[in-house]
């Protein structure tokens, strides 16, 4: 949810700079849900009354107009992060087309600083509380000597 919450706070309309991978799937998993429950409502609703259900789906369309401009953002970041330019972000509205451009979105990340700007992995502004879980070899967490 924090991942949610920091792309539209802090990047509704961001298209510089680097999204990390986790944010842009965190982003689209909570967009999801939300689509997801309001559709149910709806669905529910509508049997119900159609003018109830009508409202709903009125109030999706809205949900859906308000949260373009940020799916766009963390998409073309994301993009960004790829090392890929911006007007890529029109192959995800071209069919057959979008499967590359989903695999640019499961892609890794340039490591290191790139045109777009500085690894967003390297700013350390990761919640995981554990860092270096699970331990790499060479790097034994119990001994509290680091060579050994």
């Amino acid at each position: 949810m924090d991942w949610f919450l920091k792309t539209l706070k802090e990047n509704y309309a961001n298209f510089d700079g680097r999204a990390r991978r986790k944010e842009f799937w965190m982003f689209v998993l909570f967009v999801w849900l939300i689509y997801v429950a309001i559709s149910i409502v709806g669905g529910i609703l509508s049997y119900i009354s159609s003018i109830l259900g009508g409202l709903v789906y009125g109030i999706l369309g809205l949900v859906s107009l308000a949260l373009l401009i940020p799916t766009l953002a963390v998409g073309v970041r994301r993009l960004h992060d790829t090392g890929c330019p911006t007007w890529y972000i029109i192959f995800s509205f071209i069919p057959i087309v979008n499967l590359y451009f989903l695999y640019l979105m499961i892609k890794e990340g340039d490591k290191g600083p790139n045109e777009f700007g500085p690894d967003p992995k390297a700013s350390g502004d990761d919640p995981n509380p554990f860092g270096n879980f699970p331990p790499t070899p060479g790097n034994n967490p119990f001994t509290n000597n680091p060579n050994v």
